[in-house]
């Protein structure tokens, strides 16, 4: 049964991934028509819509009644944008260069938005009124967003209305997949740490937050490429915003959040460490350089072992 499960977990992870992708197209397309830009598709947008994978993994966990599941998913989705995502990123483009005040500011916030899931936590649960909470916080950040928008240019690529009706209809076909596919991630996930004997938080930290992940590789890879790294770095802040806030507001909303509370300390511990790290590379006047793109990979590496090995000690 174990490979079985692997399996359609593999499969389910694959739907999930190519459906997220077919709705970033679609809202990107849709953006465009809009006429919306550039820093409102990579900071709101796109943000949001490659972190839709953790959202309906979230809503779906929290239905199940298995919400310690989404807890890890969004603690391992968070570490690997701030590590290994960008550290890829920062490899392909030979350094990522961040010109942009406001986009250096925005990391600042990023990590108070990190800091407020941890001390909801305290209690050892994110209870209905913590994620109301979060969401309330999310809302604040999208504000604050608005308003530096007309600072950034406009994207000048046309969508008539017949295309955009098209993507509006593609975007509804994307939530559905979304929809079902997350359904089966989450209880081929669940059936994997019964037949692993591993807490859910376990799993979602390893293996669910990898396949969730793979949205935002691949729309920073291309942004980068492209030479828009501010759309890259927006859509990785953005990421790790959403997560912390929405995706965890909402499912605690739905179902109230409590997971093995040695394993959430020590891995949001390393995450609130990771991202300080990201934070003094991003703020320095030359960007994050290739070397310290190969660092963070490193770091990631370094969190599997450290987090396999405390694992078994406890275990």
């Amino acid at each position: 049964m174990l490979i079985a499960n692997i399996i359609l977990f593999v499969i389910a992870c694959s739907v999930l991934v190519k459906s997220s992708g077919l709705l970033v197209k679609s809202l990107s397309k849709i953006a465009h028509h809009l006429a919306i830009n550039e820093f409102a598709i990579g900071f709101i947008i796109m943000a949001v819509s490659t972190s839709l994978p953790e959202l309906f993994v979230g809503i779906t966990s929290a239905i199940e009644k298995n919400p310690s599941l989404l807890l890890g998913t969004v603690i391992g989705s968070n570490i690997l944008d701030l590590t290994l995502i960008i550290g890829i990123v920062t490899l392909l483009s030979r350094g990522v260069k961040i010109k942009s005040k406001i986009i250096k500011k925005d990391i600042l916030y990023m990590m108070g938005f990190i800091l407020l899931p941890l001390l909801l936590m305290l209690d050892k649960k994110v209870s209905r009124l913590d994620g109301l909470i979060l969401i309330v916080a999310f809302v604040a950040y999208i504000w604050q967003l608005t308003r530096q928008e007309r600072k950034f240019k406009k994207l000048e690529d046309h969508v008539n209305k017949k295309e955009a009706a098209f993507y509006m209809l593609l975007t509804l076909i994307g939530i559905i997949i979304l929809l079902v596919s997350a359904n089966f991630v989450v209880k081929f996930a669940t059936l994997l740490s019964i037949d692993l004997m591993l807490p859910p938080i376990f799993i979602g930290l390893f293996v669910v937050s990898l396949g969730t992940s793979l949205p935002e590789l691949i729309f920073e890879t291309k942004s980068v490429i492209s030479k828009h790294e501010e759309l890259a770095i927006g859509d990785l802040i953005g990421s790790v915003v959403t997560n912390s806030t929405l995706v965890l507001g909402l499912t605690a909303l739905i179902f109230p959040v409590s997971a093995d509370i040695f394993l959430f300390f020590t891995s949001s511990i390393f995450m609130v460490l990771i991202a300080f790290i990201f934070m003094t590379f991003a703020e320095s006047d030359k960007g994050i350089s290739w070397k310290e793109g190969v660092s963070l990979i490193l770091l990631y590496i370094f969190f599997v072992v450290i987090e396999s090995y405390i694992r078994m000690l406890i275990g």
